[in-house]
């Protein structure tokens, strides 16, 4: 008999179906057993009677035995229940299960803690430890299934819009982009590394001059930074889009128009404090909210008011600080304020050459409830200008070396181009008023940059590292 979806057995009644899933709870009336089954699409509740077991007097005592998570399949009729016993708060609150054959596939043993409430109140070392056990509980169930919805939702809409699909490689070479790369080390070209993307922001602007024109692509990026509340340890992803032919204000259109569709019909709850968004610039939001992430909610004790909004026009440089180790060689002034690809405002394109602090530039950050969701730009499609900035940032003969493939690619041809990348986890973050990013993710690593679940990371064996030419030396403590 082929298996049901517990959601599907509103449709069957009178019909005899077989459904599997873990067990939810178990409760004994007399002689009468009632329990209630899980699965990915919903809760049934089954009833075991001896008169449906008359033959089969083993399985009866089995289901007496049931204890919760167990994972069984059982077989009956679907059938209506009592009007006093409907359950108006589940989708299968009008009907029940007579069970008339069980089949126990696994015993589990007691949880090391309670799924059936949102697990805020246990601490996140444990239920990181126990992820598999976490991601059972229902609030953990829906943030993953609205996930998936959300990445659906965004790939029809941009397909729909002429937009392509395109996987950018995860092993590519470390450049100086703004935070510290997680390192790869070649096996077959011993003493040399590939580096995980930070984003796809080379590869992107690469497709551009392949022609391509609408790239997008849910993209999982790597940074090794110290982690947030609101920024992921290690991992995250990002909506990644990049365009041809582009002005700016096509780029914030098209992504008000994306996340304005989605969330009307995704999160038909939520409503917009300002429609359409704003658009400010940064010196006036800095001037006057002090952030250039401001939250300008109406009611902030409201958690379905969404107030997004634009920053434009930044700064193209800060001034330079210690901490920007990946920038030069250390005594250079300016810091790109958001990436190194960033086009400069051609008005001020004059003012690279005397004052660089001055010169404004084509970003945009989108901003929800006060966190930044989005980055992005207009880039610089003229080699020229490209080497102009990494000087200006104090990019050494070797640092400019690491972009030559960029800087060659430009020779052949490059259309003028931008895009954007919200990221995914933050912008959901948001969306269902989670705490953190974590929350979003299926396994996230800690706020330590662990994975307690596996032990991640981990040390590997002598010979692995004598196959990969690296010796682990320990630092002299000062």
């Amino acid at each position: 008999m082929k298996r049901t979806l517990i959601e599907e057995t509103t449709k069957l009644i009178g019909e005899r179906v077989r459904v599997c899933g873990f067990v939810d709870s178990v409760r004994s009336h007399g002689k009468i057993i009632f329990s209630d089954l899980r699965d990915i699409s919903g809760i049934l509740q089954l009833v075991f009677s001896p008169d449906s077991f008359k033959e089969k007097e083993n399985m009866y005592n089995l289901a007496k035995d049931l204890r919760p998570e167990w994972v069984i399949e059982v077989k009956g009729k679907v059938l209506e229940r009592p009007s006093k016993m409907v359950n108006p708060k589940i989708k299968t609150g009008r009907i029940e299960l007579l069970v008339d054959e069980l089949k126990v596939f696994s015993k589990a043993k007691t949880l090391p803690f309670s799924i059936e409430t949102d697990g805020f109140e246990i601490k996140e070392e444990k239920r990181m430890k126990f992820r598999y056990l976490d991601l059972r509980r229902e609030r953990m169930r829906k943030n993953l299934k609205i996930r998936n919805e959300v990445c659906l939702f965004i790939r029809n809409y941009l397909k729909n819009k002429g937009f392509i699909e395109i996987q950018t490689p995860l092993l590519g070479k470390s450049t100086p982009e703004g935070a510290r790369d997680f390192l790869v080390p070649s096996r077959l070209h011993p003493g040399k590394f590939y580096a995980l993307p930070q984003s796809p922001q080379q590869y992107k602007q690469l497709l551009m001059v392949s022609g391509f024109e609408k790239y997008f692509q849910i993209a999982p990026c790597f940074r090794d930074e110290d982690p947030r509340a609101d920024r992921a340890a290690g991992e995250f992803y990002q909506i990644d889009i990049e365009m041809s032919f582009i002005t700016q204000d096509e780029i914030l259109e098209l992504v008000e128009n994306l996340f304005t569709e989605m969330i009307k019909t995704l999160f038909p709850e939520k409503f917009f404090t300002y429609t359409p968004w704003p658009r400010l610039k940064y010196d006036d939001v800095i001037s006057k909210y002090k952030t250039d992430k401001p939250d300008l909610r109406k009611d902030k004790n409201n958690p379905n008011e969404l107030c997004f909004l634009w920053v434009v026009d930044f700064p193209l440089f800060s001034p330079q600080k210690e901490e920007d180790f990946f920038y030069g060689s250390g005594k250079a002034k300016f810091a790109p304020s958001h990436h190194m690809f960033t086009a400069p405002k051609e008005e001020d394109i004059p003012l690279l050459d005397s004052d660089p602090l001055k010169v404004k530039s084509y970003q945009h950050d989108l901003i929800l409830n006060g966190y930044e969701v989005g980055g992005g730009s207009i880039r610089i499609h003229d080699a020229n200008i490209q080497e102009k900035i990494f000087n200006l940032i104090g990019f050494t003969k070797e640092q400019k070396e690491q972009f030559s493939h960029l800087l060659e690619a430009f020779k052949y041809g490059v259309p003028p181009h931008g895009g954007i990348a919200p990221g995914l986890d933050r912008l959901l973050m948001v969306l269902l008023n989670q705490p953190s990013l974590r929350e979003m993710i299926a396994f996230p690593l800690t706020g330590e940059a662990r994975d307690l679940m596996t032990g991640a990371p981990s040390k590997v064996t002598k010979e692995q590292l004598e196959e990969l030419s690296i010796k682990i030396e320990k630092k002299n403590k000062k």
